[in-house]
């Protein structure tokens, strides 16, 4: 990340925790808008609690990440924010007081201290992260550390710098890097490092802790799920509560029950649950994210259409991307064999509850680059090429060139 006051060393204790203080009269001060009552204000209330738990939420998984993982030792010595950016960590901006903004901006607060981490912490504005930061002896530690939803699930438009802006809720992160994070705890062997490591950024293997196998996947859009039942790659669940319920108990370590008879899966974290009652509103909230629009300017309109009588033609992919969702997830599976990624070993699919694999929705395509689970393909146009030689369809160069300039326009 390049940015004024990157390299600088110095560390504004009083400058950050005055800001801090700051922030916190100001959001005591505030005082809300009238109430309105009837289903829709239900429904509007139901959704800002679901984009809290989705934003801030750990489930109680401070349990796994911090009793178990001792992330939060290794975040206290040893993560500056220049480290946690380059693992695809991203801070939001509208969480930093104006002090703080002008701290980075001219250089006096230190992004290669660690401290710096644990006070951006502090300021709840690492997306994804929530610490527990107490002051001893007028000094922050680092105390607990958990995980939410929007770690991988979110990320930011780096209006004020690369990594650092506002959210972009349901945008998949695929430049954070989950297993080097995991990597770093102390708790992790040689071996299963080395394995996390492979991983690679914007990649995670759901499936790991429960088989043994390491098979990464991209990480997913949460965005543009309304109207789709089947919102996993394999179509494990008829709805997002399932994979949200499957994630926040076998992947986050949140405390709860995830039960799944097809894998002989039964996973208890604690002796509460704390999923349950919260999967209701944050399936509400994530039903209201929408696919982003693809940026104008962003591809060749002229040829796009053209490109779409190619999906719809002779490219025939609006044989299995149908409707206005672009995926008859919600009618049929498909077997390995129609995956562009298949075969691959361990393959995918088989380590899931369907051994089948979803259509994937294409509304904002452009955006989550790599592409099929396992990113295989870097572009838009190698999607395209690698349909067109897999299944034989015959397709000229400026044919799977319109195509692609098509699926970039979704």
């Amino acid at each position: 990340m390049k940015h004024a006051g990157v390299g600088a060393r110095r560390w504004p204790v009083l400058r950050l925790a005055g800001a801090m203080g700051l922030a916190a009269a100001a959001v005591a001060a505030c005082g809300g808008g009238a109430a309105v009552d009837g289903p829709d204000a239900a429904q509007a209330a139901l959704v800002a609690q679901g984009r809290d738990i989705f934003r801030y939420d750990t489930f109680g998984n401070e349990a796994h990440w911090t009793d178990t993982l001792r992330l939060h030792e290794v975040i206290a010595a040893a993560v500056d924010p220049v480290t946690a950016l380059s693992v695809g960590l991203k801070v939001d901006a509208e969480a930093l007081p104006a002090a703080v903004v002008a701290g980075i901006q001219d250089g006096s607060v230190d992004l290669q201290s660690p401290a710096t981490t644990v006070a951006l912490l502090k300021l709840n504005a690492v997306v994804g992260v929530r610490g527990a930061v107490e002051t001893v002896n007028g000094v922050d530690k680092l105390v607990r550390v958990g995980i939410t939803c929007a770690l991988c699930h979110s990320t930011v438009d780096n209006s004020f710098a690369q990594g650092i802006g506002k959210r972009l809720d349901g945008w998949p992160n695929r430049d954070l890097n989950p297993g080097a994070i995991i990597a770093l705890s102390p708790a992790v062997d040689a071996a299963a490092k080395a394995v996390f490591n492979r991983w690679g950024a914007g990649k995670f293997d759901p499936r790991h802790n429960i088989d043994g196998l390491s098979k990464p996947v991209v990480i997913p859009p949460a965005y543009g799920l309304a109207g789709i039942h089947r919102i996993t790659f394999t179509g494990d669940g008829e709805d997002i509560a399932y994979w949200n319920r499957y994630v926040a108990v076998a992947e986050m370590g949140g405390l709860g029950t995830v039960t799944e008879p097809r894998l002989n899966l039964s996973i208890t974290h604690g002796s509460e649950d704390l999923v349950s009652s919260k999967l209701p509103a944050l399936q509400a909230y994530q039903l209201t994210l929408q696919a982003p629009a693809a940026p104008a300017g962003s591809f060749d309109p002229a040829a796009a259409l053209r490109g779409r009588a190619v999906f719809e033609g002779a490219g025939k992919c609006a044989t299995c991307h149908s409707g206005s969702s672009f995926t008859d997830a919600n009618t049929r599976l498909h077997p390995p064999a129609d995956s562009m990624a298949e075969p691959e070993s361990p393959s995918y699919a088989a380590r899931s509850a369907t051994r089948q694999y979803r259509t994937t929705p294409l509304k904002g395509a452009w955006q989550h680059a790599p592409y099929f689970h396992d990113g295989s393909a870097a572009t838009l146009d190698e999607v395209a090429q690698t349909y067109n030689e897999r299944l034989g369809l015959g397709l000229s160069v400026q044919d799977v060139s319109d195509l692609a300039q098509y699926l970039k326009s979704l």
